[in-house]
């Protein structure tokens, strides 16, 4: 399952397309949502899944989702972070058992029952709860009014959190009104200022910097040479590659605005164009999680992303509704200004995963 860098810049692309906007998504909550599809689906619905994600079709997907799950951040006192995997079924599907045992081995996952047919109202409200219970408030309304309706029958979310401060703190005295030339013209941001051991790299067009942060969390810093809004179509899975890869460590003044971006969408379309369209058809076959017709009705994503002087801070969730069918210093610091639209990406120092991708196009 390529949870890296190629599907996230291959859905980047549908779900982002104005590049002088701000958007922010996670690849993990969209993949891990696909991936827990995928395990339920059969014959050429899984088929479709499995290429979506580059895998294999008799691939374990929930083997992966637990292996990734043993890779990844590690709450402490200074760290907060949580990932929940729901299934949410109505009171009256019958579910294998053999997946309802296998999802509930995910770490954070859970299987819950709701009236989805007798009170679809109730449901949207208990998931939207849990939803924002996990992501700390930040995500209070994942599922809006009318999403849910009597022929929802199961629900598959996906949920993500995490708040982590930076290795090397940005000093609140050094924060200064700066400019910031954005697509709409140049204002005054907040600008956060470190000075220190970064990671860096110059090249393809990009400067590069990298942000440590604590619990094995890394931000990288992709700043294009020229406009975001030609720099980026341009930027393949090849080329993003060697920019994450690499940056060195060197001495390096940064200059960073403080920012919060977001991002909602529907992933119906973005799905479709990945080939996974099927699923969204009566012809859909998920019975390796019921013997009842299912298909897909709506597929919803939304992500917040903050970004200030002591750390990040960021939530994501992603749903299916389903429903029946009929180390060197230098001399000198390398001075980075980022004063201009940029890429801000969040993933996980040890295995690569992507937890949040953002375009900053005005802070």
């Amino acid at each position: 399952m390529d949870a890296q860098l190629e599907l996230p810049l291959r859905l980047h692309r549908m779900l982002a397309p104005d590049t002088g906007e701000n958007f922010c998504w996670s690849p993990h909550s969209v993949v891990s949502t696909l991936g827990l599809l995928a395990s339920a689906a059969r014959g050429s619905t899984r088929e479709e899944m499995a290429h979506a994600l580059r895998a294999e079709p008799d691939e374990d997907f929930l083997a992966r989702l637990e292996e990734l799950a043993g890779r990844t951040v590690t709450p402490t006192d200074e760290v907060d972070f949580a990932v929940a995997n729901r299934l949410w079924a109505d009171e009256r599907l019958p579910l294998r058992e053999q997946y309802r045992r296998r999802i509930s081995r995910l770490p954070g996952s859970q299987v819950r029952t709701t009236a989805f047919r007798a009170a679809p109202e109730r449901a949207r409200q208990e998931i939207n709860a849990d939803v924002s219970e996990v992501t700390r408030g930040l995500i209070p309304e994942l599922v809006e009014a009318g999403t849910i309706d009597s022929d929802t029958v199961a629900a598959l979310v996906n949920a993500l959190y995490l708040r982590t401060p930076w290795n090397k703190a940005f000093e609140e005295r050094d924060t200064a009104p700066k400019p910031f030339h954005g697509p709409a013209g140049t204002g005054s941001v907040p600008t956060m200022r470190v000075n220190g051991l970064l990671g860096y790299a110059h090249l393809e067009g990009w400067q590069v910097v990298r942000l440590q942060a604590r619990g094995s969390v890394e931000a990288l810093v992709l700043l294009p040479d020229a406009e975001l809004a030609r720099a980026e179509p341009a930027l393949d899975h090849a080329r993003l590659r060697r920019l994450v890869d690499a940056p060195e460590p060197k001495q390096v003044e940064l200059l960073l605005p403080k920012f919060e971006v977001t991002g909602s969408a529907e992933l119906n379309d973005p799905l479709a164009a990945l080939g996974v369209r099927e699923a969204f058809t009566p012809a859909a076959d998920f019975t390796g999680l019921t013997d009842e017709p299912l298909r897909i009705s709506t597929a919803l994503h939304e992500s917040v992303l903050r970004v200030d002087e002591h750390g990040l801070e960021g939530a994501a969730a992603t749903a299916a509704m389903m429903r029946l069918t009929s180390l060197t210093e230098e001399p000198e610091p390398l001075r980075v200004e980022v004063d201009r639209p940029f890429w801000f990406l969040v993933r996980h120092s040890d295995s690569g995963d992507v937890y949040f991708l953002g375009r900053v196009a005005h802070p």
